[in-house]
This record gives C-alpha cells, structure tokens and sequence, in this order.
C-alpha cells in the first residue's frame, strides 16, 4: 500500500491480477522483483521503455529461460509466444542473458 506505483491504473490491475494467477497457494505472493524504483532524472520515461526493462530484468532474472514454469514468460505473465514478439519488437536477443 505504500508502494508509489509508477504506472497507469491498467498496470496496476495487471501486475495484481498476475500475481494472484502465479501464486501457487493461499497466500498471495506478488513478484517484489518487478517493483524497482524508478530514478528521478528528470527524463520522460515511455510505457514501452519500462516494459523492455521488464523483459530485460526477467531475462537477467531466468537466465535467459523464456518458457515452462521458471520461465520469464511465466514471471512476466505472458505466453511464451508473446514474450518472443515483444523480444524481437525490442530487437532483446534472450541467449545473451543465458547462464
């Protein structure tokens, strides 16, 4: 409740629909590691650049892993399909980020 959430309505409903969807038991578990703060740099930041640094930091996160359950896919929400669309709409080349 604290959290100044940087996003539009939209995202928010998003990220807590998200998180009850991956949450395997009772207790809802939200993905604390989507939630950095952003810098003030006094720059406008896109909607677009915040979700590649989504993916980017997924990937990071999944060593490059894009599907199955430990997947950035999953992490993120998304079909395994749809996350490769947006890496190659952001030209994000997933083996980089692989252990």
């Amino acid at each position: 409740m604290q959290w100044a959430w940087p996003g539009n309505i939209r995202e928010l409903e998003n990220f807590v629909e998200r998180s009850v969807i991956l949450t395997p038991g009772p207790v809802l578990q939200v993905p604390l590691s989507e939630l950095h703060a952003e810098p003030e740099t006094g720059e406008s930041v896109t909607l677009g650049d915040r979700e590649r640094e989504r993916i980017l930091r997924a990937l990071r996160d999944c060593h490059g892993q894009l599907g199955g359950p430990n997947g950035a896919a999953a992490r993120l929400g998304l079909k395994r399909t749809t996350l490769q669309s947006k890496l190659t709409q952001f030209g994000i080349n997933p083996r980089g980020y692989r252990a």
